[in-house]
């Protein structure tokens, strides 16, 4: 979304990230005005969301030909270079993190708000003060308007949901889908679908399943797969639809793996209260 800078608000000693998006070099004559409209309005949308796991908005405003939303400066990582074999986190962190971001996701989905652009790159995290911040709420879809018109898919295509990389109606589900993706990548080191050209994404993300997390990494528990594999259904439908109850399952997988190892094989109480993964009959799917 073009440059990014470092400010300072001199009447309250606030230092703040400023984004910014040359409107004339992104959209063409007739669709400036609209771009500059939507601009405002995601800006206004962003700026209501209250959170500690979302970075605020401050302001927003447009000098020149250049439009500027002015928000919280992160002082941190984002979780990109996390998501390599070799540099990948221990996966009691990955599942905390990740439902950080699920609940601050079930509070924006409330609130109206779809992020579109859940991905590693947009989660800032400080692995030594626990800090997690999901960014750029209101930021992708007004980028994603200027890339629509040149053809390109919105959001970052390998992190879209089925409907989304399909251009149909999307909701809080389809951001929980993405979330789904970067954990994915966050504990295997690679992604869920991959292609030599956006066709052959596309057809792969829309037609065929996310390989078993178990067959990339068998030292994980089939509980914590079967949440993956339900955040990646490919029908939002049969989807978590709510980022609370994955936030709830990930964290009951996380407290399995750190009790003791039991002298039978009974099934831990707490998550069985939690996880029923059945594709017929799921618990977690409820359209109201």
């Amino acid at each position: 979304m073009g440059a990014v800078y470092l400010g300072h608000d001199p009447q309250i000693g606030r230092s703040v990230a400023i984004k910014t998006l040359a409107l004339s070099r992104s959209f063409g004559r007739e669709q400036i005005g609209e771009a500059r409209e939507r601009f405002f309005r995601e800006a206004e949308t962003a700026g209501r969301l209250h959170h500690p796991d979302i970075v605020t908005v401050f302001d927003a405003g447009e000098t020149g030909e250049l439009a500027w939303i002015a928000m919280e400066h992160v002082k941190g990582e984002d979780l990109q270079r996390h998501t390599a074999a070799g540099r990948l986190l221990p996966v009691t962190q990955v599942l905390e993190i990740t439902a950080r971001v699920a609940e601050a996701l079930s509070y924006a989905h409330a609130q109206g708000v779809v992020h579109r652009d859940i991905k590693p790159a947009n989660v800032m995290v400080g692995l030594d003060s626990g800090l997690v911040k999901v960014m750029d709420f209101g930021v992708a879809r007004v980028d994603d308007a200027s890339r629509t018109r040149t053809g390109i898919v919105l959001g970052t295509p390998s992190y879209m949901s089925p409907e989304q990389m399909a251009g149909r109606r999307t909701d809080g589900r389809s951001d929980l889908y993405s979330l789904g993706v970067m954990l994915f990548q966050l504990l295997t080191g690679q992604l869920p679908h991959e292609g030599g050209s956006m066709a052959e994404l596309m057809r792969r993300i829309v037609n065929e399943p996310a390989p078993a997390l178990r067959d990339l990494r068998p030292d994980l528990p089939q509980e914590l797969a079967d949440v993956v594999a339900l955040a990646l259904e490919k029908r939002p439908e049969v989807r978590y639809a709510d980022g609370l109850q994955m936030a709830q399952d990930l964290r009951a997988v996380a407290a399995a793996m750190a009790a003791p190892a039991l002298p039978s094989a009974t099934p831990n109480d707490e998550f069985e209260k939690t996880v029923t993964f059945s594709r017929d009959e799921p618990r977690h799917n409820s359209a109201s």
